[in-house]
């Protein structure tokens, strides 16, 4: 097999909802960072491609060494930036994610790691139709060496996954990960097989708009206007959001967000007068993700604060979730 020739293999999707629990499950903790299919070839050259088939390969220069694995493999993982109580930061990576060739400086300031939790092929074979316990154990045989490592699989009856979501919680992390011992690796689809349990409740969302801020934030943008797909894939106004930003995300998003300017509102539905007044609106081309509180009645999301872009996502896959 050679890494480079093999054609993509998008990643397996988790659903939503209550942790499992029983001797048929195995529990990891939620990363928070972003997604990445990892191809090596036989000569040791690597790709890192993101969700939406994206090679950021050139922006983690630091994950080089993955290559070394002695036989070509494609994996499945998250890249993380650690905070100074070594606990996973989104808001960190962002300043390493829309960067095409980081400097010595920034790769110094903000390293990144790899955390490898599924191998789909290795050294020619194809490990995706094998259940889960065997992909874990030929990946935990791989000679990874810092800065990739696997992370822990918990498994038994032993195991009670409320206390993994306390230790989550205590531990700066982002929540828990249930999966079905015996599932199949079911690339490109979201699978009931895999379970996502975060503490808090995020959402990805499409800008759609801007408004102008006021007091220290004068000749900045103050708010941001916010869609998401409906179950019927009209795009529909979730609300704005005006907290959470560092001032060089707010240069940044100027800068993006000028060039898409446009009359209208580029969505289906009706938006509240209080948000129509004073509107820039743009393109509905930029994913983001907020964490919020929890839904209003007319569909709204409570309490919103930005936590960073998503260039691994597309616009047609943000939908609202509930």
């Amino acid at each position: 097999m050679d890494g480079t020739r093999l054609p993509l293999v998008k990643p397996m999707l988790a659903t939503l909802g209550p942790l499992p629990r029983g001797p048929g499950w195995g529990w990891e903790w939620k990363w928070d960072g972003v997604r990445a299919v990892a191809y090596v070839d036989r000569a040791g050259t690597l790709r890192l491609m993101s969700r939406n088939d994206r090679d950021v390969s050139g922006s983690y220069p630091d994950l080089a060494g993955l290559g070394d694995l002695g036989a070509p493999a494609v994996l499945d993982g998250e890249i993380v930036a650690l905070d100074e109580r070594g606990a996973p930061s989104f808001e960190r990576l962002q300043s390493r994610m829309h960067v095409v060739r980081p400097t010595a400086a920034l790769l110094h300031a903000v390293p990144v790691r790899y955390y490898a939790f599924d191998v789909m092929w290795l050294d020619g074979r194809d490990l995706s139709a094998q259940p889960y316990t065997a992909r874990r154990a030929a990946l935990d045989g791989l000679p990874f060496a810092e800065p990739v490592e696997v992370p822990p699989m918990m498994t038994g009856v032993d195991v009670d996954p409320e206390d993994l979501l306390t230790a989550a919680a205590e531990n700066g992390l982002e929540g828990v990960m249930a999966k079905r011992l015996t599932s199949p690796y079911r690339s490109g689809r979201r699978s009931p097989d895999w379970v996502k349990v975060p503490l808090a409740r995020t959402q990805e969302v499409i800008v759609v708009g801007w408004k102008a801020g006021e007091g220290r934030r004068a000749g900045m943008i103050g708010a941001l206007l916010l869609a998401a797909h409906d179950d019927r894939a009209d795009l529909r106004y979730v609300g704005s959001v005006g907290t959470g930003f560092t001032e060089a995300m707010l240069r940044q998003l100027e800068q993006r967000l000028g060039p898409l300017e446009r009359d209208t509102a580029p969505l289906s539905g009706p938006v509240p007068r209080q948000d129509v007044r004073g509107a820039r609106w743009v393109e509905p081309v930029i994913v983001a993700e907020v964490q919020f509180r929890n839904w209003t009645a007319d569909g709204r999301l409570r309490h919103p604060s930005f936590r960073g872009l998503r260039p691994d996502k597309e616009p047609g896959e943000v939908r609202r979730v509930r």
